[in-house]
C-alpha cells in the first residue's frame, strides 16, 4: 500500500459500504450507525478486509516483480511510467494551457527592453482562466442589468417574500399529513368520525377507570358538565392530557404514552361528550368554563328568588342551566 491509488480504493470501498448499509437497513429518521452502533464494528471489519486485500495484492505484485529478469523489470517499469504519463498527460496539458505561460527556454521571445539593474521584464499574457472569468463577469453584468433594471424583475425583498410564502405553503401541506406535529398551541378540535372513534378507543382503553365510560366521573371528575378544574376547550384539555393534572392529586401525564395526534383525538372525544346525561354523574368540580370565542345569540336572566338567578344562553357550548348564589 505505497500508492495513492490503494488508499483511494479503500476510501471508495468504505464509502460504498456505508451507504449500502444505510439504504438497506430501515432505521426511520435516524442514521443506521446511530440506531445500531454495532454497524461501527461491521465497518471496522470491512476496513480491515479492504486493507488486507490491498496488502496481499501489493505483496503478490512485488513477488512477481522480483521474479522477473533485469530486462523484463526494465520493460515493466517503462510501461508503468508510460501508463502514468498517459493517465495524467491530459490534465497536465490542460493545466499548462490555462496558465498560458511560456516555457523557460522560450522566455527570450517575450522579454522586454526594460532593464533595471539586470532585472528584466517578461511580456506574459494574462492567464486564459483569468481572461475567461473576466468575460463571464461582463456577461453576468449585462444579463443582470437587463433583467432587473430594464424588465423590472423581482428584487431581493420581493424574492424573499415569495420564498417565505412558498415555504409556508409547503409547511401547511406537510402538516396535513404530519399530525404528530400538533402541540398545545396548534391543536384544533377534531370533528371527523374517524378521529372521534379513534379518541373513543383511546379513552376506553386508558380513561374509563377514573372517568367511567360515559364520562360521568369516578375517581376523576365529571367530563360532561360545564365545570373544569384546569380549564375547558380543546387547548386546555389537550394540555391536561399531555402534562397531567394537579401535582400530587391529578392524573398522570400521558405525553410519554400517547402521540400528539392521539392526545388531540382523545381530547376531541372528551369534548364531544359535553351535554350528555351519564348514568351516575358526579357532582361538578372546578370552575365554570365559558369559551370566550363562542357565539352567543341570546342571553336571558331569570330571578328565581332573592338568593338565586338562572342564566340561559343559546347557541353557546354551555347549554345547561346555571344556578349560582346571588351574593
Amino acid at each position: 500500500m505505497r500508492t495513492g491509488t490503494s488508499y483511494l480504493r479503500i476510501i471508495t470501498f468504505m464509502v460504498l459500504a456505508f451507504f449500502l448499509l444505510e439504504f438497506t437497513i430501515d432505521t426511520g429518521d435516524q442514521i443506521a450507525i446511530e440506531k445500531y452502533p454495532i454497524i461501527w464494528a461491521v465497518l471496522a471489519m470491512l476496513l480491515l478486509f479492504a486493507i488486507a486485500v490491498e496488502v496481499i495484492s501489493e505483496t503478490l505484485k512485488r513477488i512477481l516483480f522480483n521474479g522477473l529478469s533485469p530486462e523484463a523489470k526494465g520493460r515493466y517499469l517503462a510501461a508503468e511510467a508510460a501508463k502514468k504519463e498517459n493517465r495524467f498527460g491530459w490534465f497536465k496539458r490542460v493545466y499548462k494551457k490555462l496558465l498560458g505561460s511560456k516555457p523557460v527556454e522560450k522566455e527570450g521571445e517575450i522579454i522586454l527592453d526594460h532593464n533595471y539593474d539586470g532585472i528584466k521584464e517578461l511580456d506574459n499574457n494574462l492567464p486564459p482562466w483569468w481572461v475567461y472569468m473576466f468575460y463571464a463577469t461582463i456577461i453576468f453584468a449585462v444579463v443582470y442589468m437587463v433583467r432587473y433594471h430594464i424588465f423590472d424583475d423581482a428584487n431581493q425583498d420581493e424574492e424573499y417574500e415569495i420564498a417565505v410564502a412558498e415555504a409556508r405553503a409547503e409547511i401547511d401541506e406537510y402538516k396535513k399529513t404530519a399530525k404528530d406535529l400538533v402541540d398545545v398551541n396548534t391543536v384544533e378540535l377534531l370533528t371527523g368520525a374517524e378521529d372521534i372513534n379513534a379518541g373513543k378507543t383511546i379513552f376506553e382503553a386508558n380513561c374509563v377507570a377514573c372517568h367511567k365510560s360515559d364520562g360521568g366521573g369516578g375517581i376523576g371528575p365529571n367530563l360532561v358538565d360545564d365545570y373544569w378544574i384546569l380549564g375547558g376547550g380543546i387547548k386546555n384539555v389537550f394540555n391536561t392530557i399531555s402534562e397531567g393534572g394537579r401535582a400530587g392529586k391529578g392524573m398522570v401525564a400521558w405525553k410519554t404514552d400517547l402521540k400528539p395526534a392521539e392526545m388531540a383525538q382523545v381530547a376531541s372525544y372528551v369534548l364531544s361528550l359535553h351535554g350528555i346525561t351519564p348514568a351516575e354523574a358526579k357532582e361538578p368540580e372546578g370552575e365554570l368554563w365559558i369559551d370566550e370565542n363562542a357565539r352567543v345569540d341570546n342571553v336571558s336572566v331569570e330571578v328565581i328568588d332573592s338568593t338565586k338567578v338562572q342564566v340561559i344562553m343559546t347557541d353557546d357550548p354551555v347549554v345547561e342551566d346555571l344556578t349560582t348564589d346571588n351574593q
